[in-house]
């Protein structure tokens, strides 16, 4: 029985293939018969477009019996006779067309009849509303600007097979709208982003993305050679240490949003290339970082999103109160009941570890562990915007320690539904101590550690020269995207996630 319902299966997918393959035959044809007829739509350059869906149907009351042309792909039509019916997706939406014989003409109407869903088309015409009371576009001409030669996935199942959205996200775009709107979303995030620091007198810069010491960050990079030179070279993963360059020469307040690059795994969080922004603001430390970060976060939701308060999963986020604050050794404690300030020392740390089932690596200290803890029992819970303050100094090798308790920087990240969004510094400005930390790193790589930064001479020379204090921060672009659109997972908010080739 069950050999004869896979013999079943094969032969319904072989008829559908075949069935598949003949309906592709025949687009081509069609075009073929077009392109004879002197009425190859690939030769035609412009359409001028005058409205869009959305526009014509929010001012119907101004739009009605005025003439407009608009442009689009057909995702629907019912041909009927001397009259008929397309359905016409553009940027904003859809609406549609009534498109009649004696309107257009019975050349141009019989063409029509032959078009496919999918082609996209220009059309003319005046606006009203059908006897249903559906705003549409009465044609008086229709303009074939392109012929789709494949076939769109069946619209009532749409395309739901994730691996194929994202490997044809053009194809995701057209039968998705709720994708659409999420990328449209991630723009106005983006472009409310720059407002807001552009408002606040930072200035946007570039910083290279080919570097010869990629640092900034615990990461391994991406490695390339720059042939004209002869030289290795590494994407950055990173934007930090070529803008703290631009505080040491005066630029008070930068920012940067650009790609950035780790040779790390593939999951819901994470993918080798994304957007991040960082930016420096001389003057100032950590906590006027949380400061901006704050205020920013609220204003970007309420721009992009009209309210403060959006939905999560099965959460509500509330970006309108003020955010938690707590130190790192605050939250261990809060979730493990564990106090760090009272483990002695490493020694003693390791104990605590063995006793919860934290693993370590040798080359652990108490930091380190602290840390851990913090990863392993905390970061979960911390749902609704909280800053985690105050890092063990052996986890943050660019910042600048704490003057009453130096095993400890000041550093925040901000943690929303779980997961990191932001990570800042006062950053470290004491070249002699950056050195130091430097060094301690170099360490760490020779031990195994391949995340381990690497001592950069020209950004050391940089900081003999002199930063002032200086508060700097990095946001993960993505996962704010992902936070203010509902997305589970980066992919959702990447145009082209990073996929395994489909020739491996």
């Amino acid at each position: 029985m069950e050999n004869q319902q896979k013999n079943q299966q094969s032969g319904n997918n072989q008829k559908q293939e075949q069935d598949i393959n003949q309906l592709l035959k025949i687009r081509r044809e069609k075009l073929a018969t077009l392109q004879e007829a002197g009425k190859d739509p690939f030769k035609i350059t412009k359409f001028d477009v005058t409205a869009h869906s959305r526009e014509i149907k929010e001012n119907f009351e101004q739009m009605e019996g005025k003439i407009v042309s608009v442009a689009g792909r057909i995702m629907q039509k019912r041909v009927m006779g001397k009259a008929s019916f397309c359905n016409i997706q553009d940027l904003k939406g859809n609406i549609q067309s009534y498109v009649a014989r004696d309107s257009i003409g019975e050349e141009s109407y019989a063409d029509f009849k032959k078009y496919d869903v999918g082609d996209i088309v220009g059309i003319t015409g005046e606006v009203f509303k059908t006897k249903t009371e559906e705003i549409s576009i009465h044609a008086s001409s229709v303009t074939l600007l392109s012929k789709s030669l494949q076939i769109l996935p069946e619209k009532y199942h749409g395309l739901t097979n994730t691996d194929i959205r994202y490997r044809q996200r053009y194809t995701d775009l057209i039968m998705n709208e709720e994708v659409k709107e999420t990328f449209v979303k991630r723009s106005k995030i983006i472009s409310a982003i720059r407002r807001y620091l552009d408002e606040q007198g930072f200035m946007e810069v570039e910083t290279p993305m080919l570097v010869s010491n990629a640092g900034g960050a615990a990461a391994r990079p991406f490695e390339t050679h720059f042939n004209a030179l002869d030289e290795d070279v590494k994407l950055r993963i990173s934007l930090e240490l070529y803008l703290k360059r631009l505080i040491v020469g005066g630029l008070e307040r930068v920012y940067e949003i650009g790609r950035v690059f780790r040779n790390e795994g593939l999951d819901t969080r994470h993918n080798p290339e994304f957007t991040l922004m960082e930016l420096y603001q001389a003057y100032t430390d950590y906590n006027g970082m949380m400061d901006l970060t704050e205020n920013m976060f609220r204003y970007v939701a309420q721009e992009v999103c009209g309210t403060t308060t959006v939905p999560y999963g099965e959460h509500m986020i509330d970006l309108g109160k003020p955010f938690e604050r707590l130190t790192m050794i605050e939250a261990v404690k809060k979730y493990t009941g564990i106090d760090f300030d009272q483990v002695a020392d490493t020694a003693e740390a390791k104990k605590l570890a063995d006793e919860k089932e934290v693993h370590y690596e040798d080359r652990h200290t108490k930091g380190d562990i602290l840390n851990l803890f913090f990863e392993e029992f905390v970061e979960e819970h911390l749902v609704q915007p909280t800053f985690v303050m105050d890092h063990p100094v052996e986890i943050s090798p660019l910042t600048k320690r704490k003057p009453d308790k130096p095993d400890y920087v000041e550093r925040f990240e901000l943690f929303i539904t779980g997961r990191e969004m932001c990570n800042a510094y006062s950053e470290l400005n004491d070249p002699i101590d950056q050195r130091e930390r430097f060094k301690a790193q170099e360490e760490l790589f020779a031990q195994g550690d391949e995340e381990a930064n690497h001592t950069d001479e020209d950004f050391l020379n940089a900081l003999e020269i002199g930063m002032p204090p200086t508060g700097g921060i990095g946001y993960g672009i993505d996962r704010l995207v992902m936070l203010l659109t509902n997305s589970p997972a980066i992919r959702d908010v990447l145009l082209f996630p990073t996929m395994k080739s489909l020739d491996k």
